[in-house]
Parts: structure tokens; sequence; C-alpha cells
């Protein structure tokens, strides 16, 4: 029997099929979802299946957002709407920044792979090696560490200066590169508003996969992104930008999506 997928090969096998570095983030909020939704049974699973739909063959990934659902009252929309993107060959990141002690995380993991179904999971990785062990022993699903995230305050804690020298998000990219990627299924989160520090952290982890969220509203740059993350994979993750647009026309999520990775391939050289 053949061994699975690894995540990380299935985004790389779609990317290069279909020319797509984009991710498009689910994130669902009944306060910004059209109106026509809020008279259906389920508005939340309703309008991800329209996204999913309008968007699937123009992404590599998809990336719902566990909080969103969870807040929402509707869990059940999330598992149906991860299980609905892989029926249609799509690999899915559930975006849940999980992290704990060791015996705790072994029960996050179990959520994540398999009551949920996801392929990948982020997860932060600053209760140390002990803690990811649960995440990283299922070697074909994809461990996506907070290194660099997109957020301003993320400065407060991860551009801390070490007694080493170093800032504490190099550290963070040094031992995902070295002693947590034993398996070769880590990746990074670093926000596409630090093109300065993906620069930094590619130099560090080498060709390691890096997602890439704030692109759109939080109002990363894409070209200096592209530039900064050059000899390794990307994901590179849009969520409001594609799922509100301006207009509420049915075609609108699809045209901004498919917007999104245009800009995107004009940069890729």
């Amino acid at each position: 029997m053949s061994a699975p997928v690894s995540f990380f090969d299935a985004v790389n096998a779609r990317q290069q099929a279909l020319n797509t570095l984009l991710c498009v983030g689910l994130d669902p909020d009944v306060s910004k979802i059209p109106l026509r939704y809020h008279s259906t049974a389920r508005p939340i699973l309703s309008f991800c299946r329209d996204v999913v739909d309008a968007t699937h063959d123009l992404v590599a990934t998809f990336k719902p957002q566990f909080a969103h659902f969870a807040a929402a009252d509707a869990l059940d929309d999330l598992k149906e709407i991860i299980a609905y993107c892989r029926e249609l060959g799509v690999p899915v990141i559930l975006d849940a920044k999980r992290g704990d002690v060791g015996s705790t995380s072994e029960f996050y993991a179990q959520e994540a792979f398999d009551v949920y179904g996801a392929d990948a999971v982020t997860v932060n990785p600053y209760l140390g090696g002990d803690s990811l062990e649960p995440f990283l022993e299922r070697a074909d699903k994809g461990v996506i560490l907070l290194c660099r995230t997109s957020n301003p305050g993320g400065s407060d804690l991860q551009n801390l200066k070490l007694a080493s020298g170093e800032e504490l998000f190099e550290h963070v990219a040094q031992l995902a590169a070295t002693q947590w990627n034993t398996r070769g299924n880590v990746g990074l989160v670093v926000g596409a508003t630090r093109p300065a520090e993906l620069k930094r952290v590619r130099e560090i982890a080498g060709p390691m996969t890096c997602l890439l969220p704030g692109i759109g509203a939080q109002g990363g740059d894409v070209a200096a992104s592209l530039e900064a993350g050059r000899g390794g994979g990307l994901i590179i993750s849009s969520s409001r930008a594609v799922l509100y647009p301006d207009s509420d026309d049915a075609g609108a999520v699809r045209a901004a999506a498919n917007a999104t990775r245009d800009l995107i391939n004009r940069y890729r050289g």
C-alpha cells in the first residue's frame, strides 16, 4: 500500500497544475455575508459552499478559521465545509493556532486531523518541541508554525532580542527548520506585511514553505513578499478581500479571487 500524499506535496501539485499560489481564507461573519444567505437554514454553510464553488479552481488550498465558526456555533458547518473542499480535491488548512502541553496537544491534533479532517493546522510553537510532537508525528499532515505574524503587535514578542543576538522569530525559524522538521511536514506563518522578516526567515529556513497571511485587507505587499520569499514554497492567503468584495453579486467573490491570483502571478517572474 502506497504512503499517503503529504500536505505540502498536494499543495505543490495544485500550484503547478493550476498556476496559483492563492489560498482563500474562509472567515465567515454573519454580519458581513450577503443578506440572501440569512434566510437559509444554515447561512454560514451556504455562504462557504458558494465561496468554495466559485473559487476552488483558482486556489491551491482553503484555510477555514476555527474561531469564526466556533463563535457562530457552527462547528458542524466547519466539519462539512472541510469535507466538501476535500471532495473537490482541495487540501485544507485549519487555522486554529493550537498550542498546549503535550498531553493536551494530543487531543488538539486529534481534533484537527481526525474530527475535522483537516490536511494541515496552524500551531503556536511557544510551548516548545514536546507540545508540537503530537502534531509533527502525523507525517502526512502539515504543521504550520507561527513565526512572524502579520499583526503589528507581533513585534511585542517575536522581535525580542535573545542573548544569542538573534530575534525570537529567527530562533523559531531555526528550530523549525532543524529539530522540528525531521519528517518534512513543517511550514511557517510569516505575514505578508513583514517582507524584511520573511527574507530573513528564508535565509534561515531555506526552501521550507511559508504561509503568508495579510494580502488584501491587511495591506500586505504582494511584490515585496514574493521577492522576499524567493527560493522556497509560498502559500499566499487572502480572506476578507475575497469573501466580502464591494459588490454582493454572485460572481464578485470569484472575480476578487481571480484578480488576487493574477496579481500574485504578475510578480512571480
